[in-house]
């Protein structure tokens, strides 16, 4: 329980209708959660806009709303009591009050956000597990779901709605967690999910062209825009230096404004105080950044497949990473900056980076005397050359992916995932994804044409739209030396067509048929 006015602190707002002194005790957007005590909060959405719910919420008790709309714009004529304030933004309203309604959890615990094109989720296992070797207990939010403690909650978007992620960190916080690493999508910041949050450090990864389209970003300025916003919520900004948008995503953090755009006419402060108190940089290429990796070595072995490097810098040690790939070394130098600014031991930090496991990410599912198969998320052109880079440095035989693209999403996805199929890969099996409303023939067409057009041979891939039938052509086909790599669904348990969501995970049909070839 507490008072609108409290629960409203940080927000502009105006009182249109009653008073803002009245006691509230739960804040809602969904009109069938109405009750006497809750507050409504009322916003346009693409496809309704819940003003028009503000009688059936009345019917069911409710006395005290937050709007967009003018007074003169609601149709109140009937209902008496009221107490109604207008704010200008309801989606950071709802993310100010979700706070408040929960006691303002992120508060009581240290906040590690990290944003980027690709690797937040890999980047938030290495922090979960150092941070936990070294003796914290750890919340992790992100595109795997959230995990409190052991226990596994499932989410529907990588950044939650912003009632949902309070909710969550306040079960963190009952759990006895004193440290939360989330990922922060672009989407979340665009829709103001995390407003009210403090970061006590935020992770600039990397940024490439992607989530571009009519239902995501409209461009890529507004994808970088919203990217720069965790840096101007964080205390302590960590950023990749070898990434070519990092210094331009820097000085966006500078301008102010809300999740979607900066303020009119905005530029930014030159000579004004950044909104962090400390910035680090992390390379694998300048040597003067604040911590440097050198000397990357790849390891194969019965109990190792990752990377060994140097650092040099605030941290200076020799470290093994049991995540292949260099673009991971870079990720965990994040991760190390963290660990050397929280004066975590250095011993339990490299204990910690030689076990670490991130399901459906360089995941090596099987591995046979005769070929291994390794499961990952790529699913866009840049995570997908990354893999295929990084894959070559450990086979010896050929390099066979198989992939498919989701549906209803930008056309671009594909044709650069078909691009590098062509430039990387061996052999070539084209699949489904998620389709979602598209047809799944008609998005693998769209792949071969790009494949073929950037010069892959016609001999060199197969179309099998089934993707269990894709992952066992790709099993029993395999030739001595092979490195079968499934990609583009990683860790997810479903395969969407026509709005239905039917179980399917990579690893347990590898598993499936990898018992039935023995």
């Amino acid at each position: 329980m507490g008072l609108l006015k409290e629960w409203l602190q940080g927000v502009d707002y105006t009182v249109l209708e009653g008073t803002d002194e009245t006691e509230v005790s739960d804040v809602i957007f969904d009109s069938r959660k109405a009750a006497p005590g809750t507050v409504f909060l009322c916003m346009k959405g693409s496809r309704t806009d819940s003003h028009d719910f503000i009688g059936d919420t009345f019917e069911k008790g409710c006395r005290t709303f937050v709007v967009e709309r003018e007074l003169s714009e609601l149709s109140l004529a009937d209902f008496e009591g009221l107490n109604i304030v207008r704010v200008r933004d309801a989606r950071r309203a709802l993310s100010v009050m979700s706070a408040a309604r929960f006691g303002h959890p992120s508060r009581k615990m240290t906040m590690i956000g990290l944003t980027g094109t690709k690797g937040k989720t890999s980047t938030s296992y290495m922090l979960k597990t150092v941070l936990e070797t070294a003796g914290h207990a750890v919340g992790v939010i992100g595109t795997n779901g959230c995990v409190i403690r052991g226990t596994h909650y499932e989410t529907k978007n990588t950044t939650p709605d912003s009632y949902e992620l309070n909710e969550r960190f306040a079960q963190m916080l009952e759990a006895g967690c004193d440290t939360v690493v989330m990922e922060c999508s672009s989407q979340g910041f665009k829709m103001e999910r995390t407003a009210g949050i403090r970061f006590d450090y935020g992770i600039f990864l990397n940024l490439s062209p992607d989530h571009i389209g009519p239902l995501e970003h409209r461009d890529f300025g507004e994808y970088l825009w919203c990217k720069s916003r965790l840096l101007t919520q964080s205390d302590t900004v960590i950023v990749n230096a070898d990434d070519p948008h990092t210094e331009e995503v820097l000085e966006k953090a500078m301008i102010p404004g809300g999740g979607s755009g900066p303020d009119e006419n905005a530029e930014a402060d030159k000579d004004g105080a950044a909104p962090w108190k400390k910035l680090y940089r992390f390379s694998l290429k300048d040597a003067s950044a604040d911590l440097f990796a050198h000397e990357l070595r790849f390891e194969v072995n019965a109990g190792f497949a990752g990377t060994a490097f140097q650092t040099e810098g605030i941290l200076a040690d020799e470290f093994r990473l049991s995540i292949p790939g260099v673009f991971n070394v870079s990720n965990a130098l994040s991760a190390l900056v963290v660990a050397s600014d929280m004066k975590l031991p250095e011993d339990k930090v490299r204990e910690a980076l030689e076990k670490i496991h991130v399901d459906g990410r360089m995941e090596a599912v099987y591995k046979s005397d005769r070929f291994t198969v390794i499961v990952d998320y790529a699913h866009n052109e840049v995570s997908m050359v990354n893999l295929l880079d990084t894959l070559r440095e450990y086979r010896s035989g050929r390099l066979v992916i198989v992939f498919g693209c989701g549906g209803n999403r930008s056309k671009d996805r594909r044709t650069g995932m078909g691009a590098a199929a062509a430039h990387a890969a061996d052999f070539s099996i084209f699949t489904a994804d998620n389709s979602r409303f598209e047809k799944t023939e008609d998005i693998i067409a769209d792949i071969e044409e790009a494949y073929l057009a950037a010069g892959g041979r016609p001999e060199a891939y197969v179309k099998i739209p089934d993707r269990r039938e894709a992952i066992r052509y790709a099993m029993e086909h395999a030739l001595d030396g092979d490195m079968v790599a499934v990609i583009g669904k990683g860790h997810e348990d479903y395969q969407e067509e026509n709005g239905v969501r039917k179980h399917f995970l990579d690893r347990e049909e590898i598993l499936k048929i990898a018992e039935t070839m023995q």
